[in-house]
């Protein structure tokens, strides 16, 4: 499976063969692709989104390194893909080697911060590893905090919640270890991070499904819609911003 480089650099130093694995939040299943790849026993994908939930065991299927069917029935075989809610995570206690949140954080609110660094607590097994990768809040000056802003506004509006949050590395590094995790070390992924034009699209999107759940007589959806895609097309693309991966572990 194609790995991107991201994900591998994340996890090139941890100890990933033979162990117990958590991605949280599935995403397009890139981390756990990475994860199998570098032989892991069992990964355990959760995700609350069933698209995301398909996206990855599909991910997983991919033959783009002309594996055999048998590797990919291996695969198979060693993944679970959870439909559950990061605050209340279905495993037990003390079950996982290894956690892995590659571009989780930015999607979740402060107010979900607390609860969901107990759940991934409580799950780790002593000397358990956890690898944390996510983005720098972006400079003042980045044409694509604009973008971000009206999406955050419109998200607000229908679900009283921001869509995105960057947190600075240091903020979830002191969280963790609040729970008791110690650092372990900080990369630098991406510097500066490629903003497409697909994803800025894909920001935009977002804005007009948020959109979409507003009462057509509050005219603000009109207003939302026109400027979201007019700073995608002026936009284009921005290269902006550092994508960072931090590593902690519990003592033994």
């Amino acid at each position: 499976m194609d790995v991107p480089k991201t994900v591998a650099t994340a996890l090139e130093d941890r100890p990933v063969e033979g162990a117990v694995c958590l991605e949280a939040g599935a995403g397009a299943g890139n981390t756990t692709a990475g994860l199998l790849t570098r032989g892991a026993a069992r990964v355990y994908a959760v995700t609350n989104d069933r698209e995301h939930a398909r996206t990855t065991v599909n991910r997983v299927l991919e033959d783009e390194d002309g594996d055999d069917d048998n590797s990919a029935d291996d695969r198979t075989d060693r993944l679970a893909v959870l439909e559950a809610d990061l605050r209340k995570i279905p495993l037990p206690g003390d079950s996982v080697d290894l956690v892995t949140a590659h571009g989780l954080f930015n999607v979740l609110p402060p107010a979900d911060l607390e609860t969901v660094a107990a759940e991934l607590t409580r799950v780790a097994a002593p000397g358990c590893h956890l690898v944390i990768d996510d983005y720098e809040p972006l400079p003042d000056d980045a044409a694509v905090r604009k973008l971000f802003a009206l999406e955050n506004a419109a998200a607000e509006l229908t679900d009283g919640r921001p869509a995105l949050t960057f947190y600075p590395a240091a903020v979830l590094r002191r969280l963790f270890a609040g729970y008791g995790w110690e650092f372990d070390r900080r990369r630098t992924l991406l510097e500066p991070v490629p903003w497409t034009e697909q994803h800025l699209s894909a920001h935009a999107a977002v804005v007009r499904e948020r959109v979409d759940r507003l009462p057509d007589s509050s005219g603000v959806g009109e207003t939302f819609l026109e400027r979201a895609d007019r700073l995608a097309e002026s936009i284009g693309s921005e290269s902006v911003g550092e994508m960072y991966s931090i590593a902690m572990r519990l003592p033994a």
